[in-house]
């Protein structure tokens, strides 16, 4: 997102809220948001941070970061002595951790407490999963050793045996013997695939994602 306008509204739509709901929990007039041109007021904006606390100041502000602090108020940082390895590449566009690939190496590691039980972070391209995920987002992904059994619900980052690579939640199929990969973008030219069980040659679980650091 390029600027504050449009970060508040992403995050209106991560919490399911209207913009009048939102609006009226943060003692805001009604319209303020599609009408702020540059960022909020500074009581304003204290009055959106005291509603959410849960809201990362510096994301909604200057989109550094996750949009959320975790429960103990942590954000994502950069790092070079711990945390997760991140691949500046796109999971859809040819991201293969699968096969050992040493050719990929990490920009720098992500310490972020809620995710560092994840394999690596790397991008996502593509609008199936908005705005649940957003195009050019960071992901938090966690190979799955035992992918017999998958939960649905879910969502899942899947390479398939044709080196197909998908990020959707999924679901029951038609038959036994498939899933149902669905995607979040109620629009029309997304719709339920189903994918053959025998297809499936690695599955990532998504633990998150964020905008880039």
């Amino acid at each position: 997102m390029n600027n504050v306008k449009d970060r508040t509204i992403e995050f209106i739509k991560a919490k399911g809220l209207s913009m009048k709901a939102f609006e009226q929990k943060c003692g805001l007039s009604t319209g303020y948001v599609t009408s702020m041109r540059k960022s909020f007021g500074s009581d304003k904006l204290n009055n959106v941070l005291t509603t959410f606390p849960d809201l990362n100041r510096d994301w909604l502000l200057y989109g550094e970061g996750s949009m959320l602090k975790s429960p103990d108020g942590v954000v994502a940082r950069k790092s070079f002595e711990q945390g997760v390895p991140y691949y500046n590449v796109d999971f859809i566009g040819g991201f293969d951790l699968v096969d050992n690939d040493q050719s990929a190496t990490p920009e720098y590691l992500i310490d972020y407490a809620p995710y560092n039980k994840a394999t690596c972070w790397c991008n996502i391209t593509g609008h199936s999963m908005e705005p649940e995920i957003s195009h050019g987002d960071m992901l938090a992904l966690k190979k799955v050793e035992d992918a017999s059994f998958l939960p649905f619900g879910e969502v899942y980052a899947i390479v398939t045996t044709n080196d197909m690579r998908t990020v959707k939640r999924i679901g029951p199929a038609s038959t036994p013997d498939a899933y149902a990969l669905i995607p979040s973008n109620k629009s029309p030219e997304y719709g339920v695939q189903e994918l053959p069980k025998a297809m499936i040659r690695t599955v990532f679980q998504v633990l998150g994602c964020m905008k880039r650091l």
